[in-house]
């Protein structure tokens, strides 16, 4: 019996420094886990999207658009409208459900 609690304990601890080993902090810098030991560069998504949306007439539509737009391309254009070229062909080409253009 004492040697299964060991055994249970010994698990769960492992277990306990998987998921604290995947998980990292943002306050650690500007690195992002993506999976198992994959780090990309983050972007300031909800800054650079504050600023892409700002003058758009829908503001917390537009917001959420660029968000999904910015995490999935780790790109959002320059400006509050136009130059989706720069961002390449992720950016340019989702669409939504009704086939309209998903990224602002």
């Amino acid at each position: 019996m004492a040697l299964r609690s060991v055994l249970l304990l010994a698990i769960f601890l492992f277990c306990i420094a998987q998921v604290s080993s995947d998980v990292e902090i943002e306050e650690q810098g500007n690195q992002v886990v993506k999976g198992a030991n994959r780090r990309l560069l983050s972007l300031d998504c909800g800054g650079l999207c504050k600023v892409r949306c700002s003058l758009h007439s829908r503001p917390n539509v537009c917001l959420r658009a660029c968000g999904t737009c910015c995490l999935r391309c780790q790109c959002v254009p320059p400006g509050t409208s136009g130059n989706r070229e720069v961002c390449g062909k992720c950016y340019t080409e989702m669409t939504t459900h009704g086939n309209r253009k998903k990224c602002p």
